[in-house]
C-alpha cells in the first residue's frame, strides 16, 4: 500500500472516529396540539384513554374524600372545553400581613381554605386576624408534560433577554418523588411543583383531601386535627409495587404528561397584525411565544422523568416565562418563595385563553382590555405602550388573544 493510500485511509477513520464522537442532535419540530382527547404519543391511546378517565372519576367518602376537600374529580376544576383544560372554578387563599413591615406569617393550617368538608362541624372559615384574601383560578394542565420537559436554559435565557425591572424571580423547589432534588419551579400560581409527580399529590391531598406516599399528612381545620373525621387510613392512596408513589397519583401525572396543548383558533388578517403588535410593544418579554423542550433522553426529577421521543425536542408556543413577577395584581400570599414573592405570580401561559371567559389569576376581569389594564408594576412600560395603541390596533391585538 502507496504512503498515499495510507494517509487516505487514516484520514477516513478520523473523520469517523470524529463523527462517533459527536453526540446526535435532532431538529425539533412542532408538537402536536388539540382539544381532541387524543394522546399526544406518550402513552398509547388506551392507555390514554384509561388514565383520563382516573382523572374524571369521582372520589367518594369510602375512597378517602376529605375530611377538607374543594371538588371530587380532577376535572371538576379542569374541564373547559375538554378533560385537563381550565374551568370557572377558584380556590380560596387567605394569609395575614404585618400592615408595617408587610411580612407574611401563615395563618394555623396554611392558606387554603377548603370550602368543603365531609361533616359540618370541621368546615374551614375565615378567621379575624387574616388580612389577606384572594382566589385563584383552576390552571389549564394540557400540554404540561411539554412544560415539564423545558431545561433550565429556557428560564435563564428568558431572564436574561428581560430588562432592568423586568425580570422575572427563578425559584427552586423540592422534587417529591426524588428526596433531597430541587429543580427550576414551573407549576402553580407561586411556582409551588417542578414536577407533574408532585404536582398531581398536592394537588390530590389539597382540593380533593387523599393522601399519598407523597403528601402523606392530611390537612387540617384552622390548625386543628380532623383525624377523628377520616374515614379510611392515612396513606389512603397507597404505594404499591408497580406505582410506588401511588397509583392514582402516577395516573394522573401520566395522563398530563401525554395531552397536547390547546389549539390555535382561526388565523386572520387581524391576528396577524396583532401578533406583529403584541411583539411590538413588549408583551413577548414575559408571555414568551416559544419554546424548545429538551432532548430526548434527558433525565430530569432525580431520574424519575426522562423525556421520551413524544415530549423530546419539541418547540411548544405557551406564551409565558413561567417565572414569577409583580405586575400589581399579586395575591399577598406567601409559599414555597419567600418573602420576596408576596405579590408575585407565575405569568401564566396565554395559550387556550379563547376558552376563558373569567380572566387573570382572580378570575375577576371579563374583558381582555380589562385583564390588560390591570398590569401595572414590572408590566407598566408595555401598558403604557399599550394605551397609546390606536383603537385598530388594540382590536387587532384582542383578536390576536383570542386566537390562542
Amino acid at each position: 500500500m502507496t504512503k498515499k493510500w495510507v494517509k487516505r485511509f487514516l484520514i477516513s477513520d478520523a473523520i469517523v472516529l470524529l463523527l462517533l464522537a459527536v453526540p446526535l442532535v435532532y431538529a425539533a419540530t412542532e408538537a402536536p396540539t388539540g382539544y381532541d382527547n387524543l394522546t399526544n404519543g406518550f402513552t398509547t391511546q388506551g392507555q390514554f384513554d384509561l388514565d383520563l378517565a382516573t382523572f374524571d372519576g369521582r372520589e367518594e367518602i369510602d375512597d378517602g374524600l376529605g375530611p377538607l376537600y374543594n371538588a371530587q374529580a380532577c376535572s371538576e376544576c379542569h374541564q373547559t372545553p375538554v378533560v385537563g383544560s381550565v374551568s370557572q372554578i377558584t380556590e380560596l387563599r387567605v394569609g395575614r400581613i404585618d400592615p408595617f413591615s408587610l411580612v407574611f406569617t401563615d395563618r394555623p393550617g396554611g392558606s387554603l381554605i377548603n370550602d368543603r368538608a365531609i361533616d359540618a362541624s370541621i368546615q374551614e372559615t375565615v378567621a379575624g386576624a387574616d388580612n389577606a384574601f384572594d382566589f385563584r383560578a383552576s390552571l389549564n394542565t394540557l400540554g404540561d408534560g411539554f412544560i415539564e420537559a423545558l431545561p433550565d436554559s429556557f428560564f435563564t435565557n428568558a431572564q436574561a433577554a428581560q430588562p432592568a425591572g423586568m425580570k422575572g424571580q427563578i425559584i427552586r423547589v423540592p422534587v417529591l418523588e426524588a428526596p433531597g432534588t430541587t429543580r427550576i419551579a414551573r407549576f402553580g400560581w407561586k411556582n409551588q411543583h417542578a414536577s407533574l409527580l408532585s404536582f398531581s399529590a398536592d394537588a390530590y391531598v389539597n382540593e380533593m383531601g387523599i393522601t399519598s406516599p407523597l403528601q402523606p399528612t392530611e390537612n387540617t381545620s384552622n390548625g386543628v386535627s380532623v383525624a377523628a373525621f377520616d374515614h379510611v387510613a392515612d396513606p389512603e392512596e397507597a404505594a404499591t409495587p408497580a406505582n410506588p408513589f401511588g397509583p392514582d397519583v402516577e395516573f394522573f401525572a401520566r395522563f398530563m404528561r401525554a395531552t397536547k396543548p390547546p389549539p390555535r383558533g382561526p388565523i386572520t388578517a387581524d391576528v396577524t397584525a396583532g401578533q406583529t403588535i403584541f411583539s411590538s410593544i413588549g408583551c413577548q418579554r414575559c408571555h414568551v411565544p416559544s419554546a424548545t423542550t429538551s432532548p430526548v433522553g434527558t433525565s430530569f426529577n432525580g431520574g424519575k422523568f426522562v423525556v421520551t421521543a413524544a415530549l423530546g425536542d419539541k418547540i411548544i408556543h405557551p406564551y409565558s416565562d413561567f417565572m414569577l413577577h409583580d405586575v400589581g395584581t399579586g395575591d399577598g400570599i406567601v409559599q414555597n418563595g419567600g418573602q420576596s414573592t408576596l405579590f408575585k405570580l407565575r405569568t401564566p401561559p396565554l395559550w387556550g385563553l379563547r376558552a376563558k371567559s373569567r380572566l387573570m389569576h382572580d378570575t375577576v376581569s371579563f374583558t381582555r382590555n380589562d385583564a390588560i389594564l390591570r398590569h401595572t408594576n414590572e408590566a407598566e412600560p408595555v401598558i403604557q405602550n399599550y394605551i397609546n395603541l390606536s383603537t385598530t390596533q388594540k382590536n387587532q391585538l384582542i383578536s390576536f388573544i383570542n386566537s390562542l
